[in-house]
């Protein structure tokens, strides 16, 4: 994108601006501007994200746009706050957090419902303990790719409008360059909110409107259940539980799962060492800096479910009137423990539902739940690449003596993956499988483009060199995952050598 950008004539006038989240009060936030980008330019914008906040594609030639979107002067109606809150970081207790580097705007009315937007790498706010609130170039642009490549994948996730960038330097492992990533979404409420007014602030009354504002907004469903925060608590387990089967069925790895990192809405948040798969590891780690392995791929689901105690035992104190007696206590712990049962339940049908359907079954038998587990079995002995392993097996083929040998190609040990074939084979037969009609549907669910981390890195360091296009190439490759876009075939191919070396930490 061009970085010296004339208004054109027509261009799109101001949105009106809500903020209902400054209704909670004082206690929930800080109110101060952002630091602007010096000389700031344009990096990329998403015109899918546009369209969905009803807005034209060339929102950013209006007036003051680039100011507004890299932390200059705000457009009239925004009203700059950073929101505090705490939370459990690689499991051990952090205390106080909060938005150390993000500052929220407002909300604009959609054609979906209100959405909230928000700066990440805006400068320094109360909240940044001892970082320098910016983000760089490189991280920007990861959060930019993967929040758009997430949606259009169909995985609930906060999306992303726009990157500003500019030669500010701001020093990580190295020296690099600043830049600002504008985030989208319904909200912005994470359980860390939650246990910041249970555990940090000891705020009831606090924790009460957060509960009250988070039902009447997000969940009114749950307002009229006997225990509104108990009810809550079970909403967002079955959320969280559909989402995590999501990122397992696709081979995503968050990266950094800690409870100020989790959307009280089922959302993925917070873009940071995040990776998808290529060889398929179930132990694989993608954050550089989690040296205990504690969010590696296949730990991700127990994760989340801790992560929903850590929710529960902040909204506990929901449940206990004052001055209530230890019984009291330990039985409202109990029904907070039953509203996480739904978790259990829910996270593994969702996800054998996903896997069928990667593999294109459309009855559920006795024996497929093996049938899958040994696929992964025996992608995981020779790291069969995860992306290319699935989409491959759109185009195996029922009838005897068909010729396999590009289904096979992921795979070293073709005499494995004949045996499992057979099985496969079998399977499909029994319940009368139609060939192509079977592909389409694989085809439909099993992603042919994902943001691999060397696409992502050449489309950065070609940034840093200030060209732009691989971003907007990427970009529009990502929002059409499972289309066969030929003219794009080396953005699915397999990944070069040099791609094991790419390491991505909490600085990504």
């Amino acid at each position: 994108m061009n970085a010296v950008l004339e208004p054109a004539a027509g261009a799109t006038p101001w949105p009106s601006w809500r903020n209902r989240f400054a209704s909670l009060g004082d206690a929930f936030f800080t109110r101060l501007p952002a630091q602007p980008l010096p000389e700031p330019y344009w990096v990329a914008t998403s015109d899918a994200c546009a369209e969905a906040l009803g807005w034209p594609a060339d929102w950013w030639r209006a007036p003051g746009a680039l100011e507004a979107f890299s932390g200059g002067a705000p457009w009239p109606g925004m009203q700059p706050l950073a929101s505090v809150y705490s939370g459990h970081q690689f499991g051990v207790w952090a205390g106080q957090l909060g938005d150390g580097r993000a500052l929220w705007l407002g909300e604009v009315d959609s054609p979906s419902g209100p959405m909230e937007l928000q700066l990440k790498g805006s400068g320094l706010t109360p909240y940044s303990r001892m970082g320098d609130g910016r983000a760089v170039l490189r991280s920007s642009i990861r959060e930019f790719l993967c929040s758009e490549a997430m949606h259009h994948l169909g995985i609930p996730t906060t999306r992303a409008l726009c990157v500003t960038g500019s030669a500010l330097p701001v020093r990580r492992e190295t020296l690099e360059t600043a830049a600002v990533v504008t985030r989208v979404s319904p909200s912005f409420i994470r359980f860390g909110h939650f246990e910041h007014f249970a555990h940090t602030a000891a705020d009831r009354a606090a924790l009460q409107r957060l509960l009250d504002f988070t039902i009447d907004h997000y969940a009114p469903e749950c307002r009229d259940a006997r225990e509104p925060a108990a009810a809550l608590l079970e909403w967002v387990a079955r959320r969280t539980a559909r989402l995590l089967a999501q990122w397992q069925a696709v081979g995503f790895c968050h990266g950094v799962m800690n409870t100020d990192n989790m959307s009280i809405l089922g959302l993925t948040i917070d873009y940071g060492p995040f990776g998808f798969m290529d060889g398929f590891d179930p132990g694989h780690v993608c954050n550089h800096s989690d040296h205990q392995g504690r969010y590696a791929y296949a730990r991700q689901p127990n994760v989340a479910l801790w992560n929903l105690h850590a929710l529960a035992q902040a909204l506990l104190p929901l449940l206990v009137p004052e001055g209530a007696d230890t019984a009291a206590a330990d039985a409202a712990g109990e029904r907070l423990l039953e509203a996480l049962e739904p978790y259990r339940e829910v996270f593994p049908r969702e996800l054998q539902s996903r896997m069928a359907a990667k593999l294109g079954l459309a009855t559920q038998r006795d024996g497929d739940r093996e049938l899958i587990d040994d696929l992964l079995r025996l992608m995981a002995a020779e790291h069969a690449d995860f992306t290319l392993g699935f989409r491959a097996l759109a185009g195996l083929r029922t009838a005897d003596g068909a010729d396999h040998a590009a289904v096979r190609d992921p795979f070293v040990d073709r005499a494995a993956f004949d045996a499992w074939a057979a099985r496969y084979i079998g399977r499909l037969r029994a319940e009368g499988s139609v060939d192509e009609e079977r592909a389409q549907r694989m085809n439909r669910v099993n992603p042919k483009f994902v943001l691999r981390n060397h696409l992502a890195q050449a489309a950065i360091e070609r940034a840093q060199r200030g060209d732009f296009s691989e971003v907007e190439r990427l970009l529009k490759v990502l929002q059409r995952p499972f289309d066969e876009q030929p003219e794009h075939a080396a953005y699915a191919a397999h990944p070069p050598d040099w791609a094991r070396s790419i390491e991505v930490s909490c600085s990504s």
